[in-house]
């Protein structure tokens, strides 16, 4: 109920944001009219066509997420064409006229019923609903939550709810606006002389804005920028309506977990029930599961990205435990959210799955169906089950194997299992599942793309969303990085855009991964390590050689440092040979 209010509010609160305007000559041409049987239809009617509008956009969304760059570019043709409206008159008209047409049918029908004594509900209604087109594109903050929630989770009840809340807060404005103001509208209506300038005028800042986008301008300088004075007052509704964790919010891989108590592998209290599975939008290694087909089976639901250091940490002990208790009721079930757009492409995580030899079911939970039923914030993230359905441990980040591994062979016991497998695992943890050794570690996740980097000193700071040439920091403390070259940097990762150029990190830790991809052609990138200025030797990672040589291939994580001997403290250098490479993140153990 809580969102519902919030939403309400926030619609209530367009009436001072410049994107209602295009609804006001429709609103207060209503003035003088029976308000019950003209007005009210009409803001009626406006508020449920925006809402089912706006829930087909947010349909529209999911796919043009879907589409990427190429819904980017057809959105510009869109805004292209639209500005040329605003410009041209003599082609807005033609392309408008048979909604031009209706509209005023609609609007003449109404006037006419309401002099002739007649009911004039119906023809406001339609003459609402034709309104509501011209709002739909009207997106504040709130509003862009709502849709971008719908574009992520697929449209469902509750968004739709929450469209007409906000679309019921704003006729609710209207109406209030409409009661009190209609005489000062008109009077503005007979004053006003220049709305064909003003027209022309915003469609030339429509196409400028157009080229801005199309040159990346748009986020540097441009999205600084607010139109609407409600904006400080919409984001604090905006912080009550999202929730506290996402998985774009969740800090990332979760590096240690709490220790439990130690007799939680005896007591194993009840811990709710196993939420539905049912959400995952592909199955991999199994035909779709269902949780009343999982009744008399212990599960262990594992929540795991395929570039995730942790989670490919953990992934030793989860083959394992499915090879050892396979045959004696557990099942294992990994359900991959990912956290880098590139981890949406099942093409992707089908072959991760395949090369990190995983052979239990793996649930793509691309739309974080399970991710929310499950209540989840990590990666990863242990949920085991007992026979019944009723959750009995869960465990989040690395460690405690042995503990989650008691818990198991005590649920197998509980299911009539009388010869459960005793003693723990000896999990093949090397490579990249070495488990890291914490106590030495000082160097955190850290993200390229700017919407979470930190400790960035390349001169000049990070230009966001366009081309830019990058020069090196002059001194490194420990954590510091910087970018050299000619990089264009989003808010999820660092694209080169020149022939060259480098990554500098100051760390400590056994272990550097960094997570890089190829370019959009999918070219292979050549690359090259140095640790302190020297090539790595014998501290080199399972990507690179004794040189520090090695080849980006595909979207994932690479293992580009694995110290020999004691830990210290090193300047890291990776040097790009070739155009195109992405990097998205360093992480260490």
């Amino acid at each position: 109920m809580i969102l519902l209010l919030l939403a309400y509010a926030g619609g209530v609160l367009t009436i001072l944001s410049p994107c209602i305007l295009p609804v006001l000559p429709f609103v207060f041409a209503r003035a003088g009219q029976p308000f019950m049987r003209s007005s009210l239809p009409l803001l009626l009617g406006m508020a449920i066509m925006f809402a089912l509008i706006a829930t087909l956009a947010a349909v529209g969304g999911g796919w043009a997420v879907q589409v990427n760059q190429y819904g980017r570019v057809l959105a510009i043709i869109l805004l292209g064409f639209f500005g040329l409206t605003l410009l041209f008159p003599t082609l807005s008209d033609r392309l408008t006229r048979p909604l031009v047409a209706l509209g005023t049918r609609l609007s003449e029908r109404s006037s006419q019923a309401t002099r002739e004594g007649r009911s004039s509900v119906v023809p406001s209604l339609l003459l609402g609903f034709a309104t509501g087109l011209l709002w739909a594109p009207c997106a504040g903050p709130i509003l862009g939550l709502i849709l971008t929630g719908a574009a992520l989770q697929g449209a469902n009840t509750q968004t739709s709810l929450l469209l007409l809340a906000y679309a019921l807060g704003a006729a609710t404005s209207l109406a209030l606006a409409l009661l009190v103001g209609g005489k000062v509208f008109a009077a503005l209506k007979r004053s006003l002389g220049a709305g064909e300038w003003i027209r022309r005028g915003l469609g030339v800042a429509v196409l400028a804005g157009v080229v801005a986008i199309a040159l990346g301008l748009d986020t540097g300088v441009l999205a600084e920028l607010s139109l609407a004075r409600t904006s400080s007052i919409e984001q604090a509704l905006v912080a009550r309506i999202a929730p506290e964790k996402s998985p774009e919010s969740a800090g990332g891989s979760m590096m240690m977990a709490a220790k439990p108590p130690a007799d939680a592998a005896q007591a194993l209290p009840v811990d709710g029930t196993l939420p539905s599975i049912a959400g995952a939008v592909e199955w991999l290694n199994s035909p779709p599961l269902t949780n009343e087909a999982l009744r008399g089976k212990v599960v262990l639901v594992d929540f795991w990205t395929y570039s995730c250091i942790n989670c490919l940490r953990t992934l030793p002990y989860l083959r394992a435990w499915a090879d050892k208790y396979r045959d004696q009721g557990l099942v294992i079930i990994g359900v991959h959210a990912p956290e880098f757009a590139f981890e949406k492409d099942i093409d992707n995580v089908r072959a991760a799955v395949k090369k990190l030899g995983i052979t239990y079911p793996v649930a793509i939970d691309n739309k974080f169906a399970l991710w929310r039923a499950f209540d989840n914030n990590f990666w990863p993230a242990h949920y085991l089950a007992d026979a019944q359905g009723r959750i009995r441990h869960r465990h989040v980040g690395e460690g405690e194997y042995e503990q989650t591994e008691a818990a198991i062979q005590k649920l197998l016991a509980e299911a009539g299992n009388a010869n459960v497998k005793q003693g723990y695992v000896n999990a093949d943890t090397e490579g990249v599942g070495m488990q890291s050794d914490w106590k030495s570690v000082r160097s955190p996740e850290t993200y390229v793309g700017y919407a979470r980097a930190e400790n960035f000193v390349s001169r000049g700071g990070q230009v966001k969303d366009q081309a830019h040439v990058y020069a090196p920091a002059t001194a490194y403390a420990l954590n510091d990085w910087s970018l050299t070259g000619n990089w264009k940097v989003g808010s999820e990762n660092a694209t080169l855009a020149g022939n060259a150029g480098s990554i500098t990190y100051r760390f400590k830790a056994r272990d550097l991964h960094l997570v890089l991809g190829p370019g959009a052609d999918g070219k292979p990138v050549r690359f090259r390590v140095r640790l302190d200025g020297a090539a790595p030797g014998a501290s080199h990672g399972d990507d690179t050689d004794k040189d520090g040589a090695g080849t980006v291939t595909a979207q994932r994580l690479y293992q580009l440092v694995r110290q020999s001997g004691d830990m210290k403290e090193m300047t890291f250098e990776i040097e790009f040979l070739d155009p195109g490479v992405q990097a998205f993140a360093f992480t260490f153990g």
